[in-house]
């Protein structure tokens, strides 16, 4: 009669336990990127007597109530919800995302991030996002420009960081191709373009033709001068040559040496010669056509200097650095970890989980090369839901209270058996 007691109590404990779980699964059903819970229960037993030969067969042991043997993590992917934020991540497939906080690091599929007023990349709580750094920025410049980065080992995911001010260096104009119809008048005739000196400045390469006075029998050719000016108008370098053409117009040769772009070499492009195996060679750079349009167009290498206007991530879950010069770098790329036994992680939080002996180590998925991969396929503009089912959820409830009421009512009838039983005795 006592254990019935005993049976009534430890129901009561573990379906409270039971409701504890499934409440706080209710409650948190609007969280991103949180996991719900199951209890699970198991029966407790009496200590089995070993079996005494003298004494006789002993009593086979009987069951004494129930406990909440664990808490099971829901592993269930929840619904994926599209986000105006291009740092709101999440994972398609397995994986997680790694936050470290005081140097504790934890798991989480809560992808809300966002870049602090340190560009650090942080949850609304201020834990840093782990991933591998791009190595190519040194003292507020881009070193090296990058398509994307390669995932480090797990060892050495960093906090991603980046500095608030970034500079894409210059590259110096090395070659400049000009095309165009300079007619056939005896006029003297321009062209010019922009070209970038190694310290991003913008100088001027100016062209001018000028008809010689002695002409060939068939064709023609013009003296050229070349002149390199920076914005200020100094001079850098000034260079002559000439160019010839058939009697059609097209281009048959030129000579001009190679020019100094403030201390940058700087060759220039009139086009393709004439080939004769080609009928249209020699009408594709600079031509000499009688017409009442003239032309004039160049194309240079090189690039000004570009600072930065902002970071993004992008579907590879690389990190990239736009500038206003119109190049992007990546500069990182945020780690997708995995384990071996997911319901082994130990829970910190609805949304975030510590690895555990259980777990085991975090670890990085390897193609055929070996080379570290992401494993899922990361979404930008994307938010996981809670995968919490409010209809399962409420129905775990019902019949959690249910077990609570029987468990009191067991309870209940005990001590009225108990009470019967004394009044008996009397």
């Amino acid at each position: 009669m006592i254990q019935a007691f005993y049976t009534g109590l430890s129901g009561l404990a573990s379906t409270q336990s039971g409701i504890d779980v499934t409440s706080n699964n209710i409650a948190n059903i609007n969280t991103v990127g949180f996991l719900g819970s199951t209890a699970e229960f198991s029966s407790l037993f009496e200590g089995a007597m070993a079996e005494n030969l003298e004494a006789g067969p002993q009593e086979k042991p009987s069951g004494m109530g129930v406990k909440l043997q664990a808490t099971a993590i829901n592993l269930e992917k929840g619904v994926f919800q599209q986000s105006d934020n291009s740092t709101d991540l999440a994972i398609n497939g397995d994986g997680w995302f790694g936050i470290q906080s005081r140097g504790n690091t934890t798991y989480t599929r809560a992808g809300i991030f966002q870049f602090d007023a340190n560009r650090d990349l942080v949850t609304p709580d201020g834990a840093y996002l782990l991933g591998t750094l791009g190595e190519n920025i040194n003292d507020g410049v881009l070193t090296e420009r990058k398509q994307y980065t390669d995932l480090g080992e797990v060892g050495t995911q960093k906090p991603l960081s980046f500095p608030n001010t970034l500079t894409y260096p210059a590259e110096a104009t090395t070659l400049t191709t000009f095309s165009g119809n300079i007619g056939i008048d005896n006029e003297i005739r321009k062209m010019s373009s922009t070209v970038f000196d190694t310290e991003g400045n913008k100088n001027h390469l100016e062209l001018t033709y000028t008809k010689k006075e002695t002409q060939p029998e068939i064709g023609s050719q013009w003296d050229i001068t070349a002149t390199v000016t920076s914005p200020e108008g100094t001079i850098f370098d000034t260079q002559t040559g000439e160019i010839s053409f058939n009697s059609a117009g097209a281009l048959q040769g030129f000579s001009l040496p190679t020019l100094d772009n403030n201390a940058t070499p700087l060759d220039v492009s009139l086009g393709t010669p004439l080939n004769t195996s080609a009928p249209l060679s020699g009408f594709n750079g600079v031509v000499s056509i009688a017409a009442n349009d003239l032309s004039a167009n160049s194309k240079s290498n090189g690039l000004e200097k570009g600072e930065l206007i902002n970071y993004s991530i992008n579907d590879t879950s690389d990190i990239v650095a736009t500038f206003s010069n119109g190049r992007s770098s990546s500069v990182g790329k945020v780690a997708v970890f995995h384990f071996q036994n997911e319901q082994g992680l130990t829970s910190v939080s609805g949304s975030k989980f510590q690895q555990s002996s259980n777990s085991g180590d975090a670890f990085f998925f390897r193609d055929a090369e070996g080379t570290n991969i992401l494993g899922s396929r990361v979404l930008t503009h994307t938010l996981e839901s809670s995968n919490v089912k409010i209809e399962a959820a409420l129905t775990d409830l019902i019949v959690m209270q249910r077990a609570y009421d029987a468990n009191s009512k067991s309870i209940s009838t005990a001590d009225q058996m108990l009470q019967k039983a004394l009044q008996m005795d009397a």
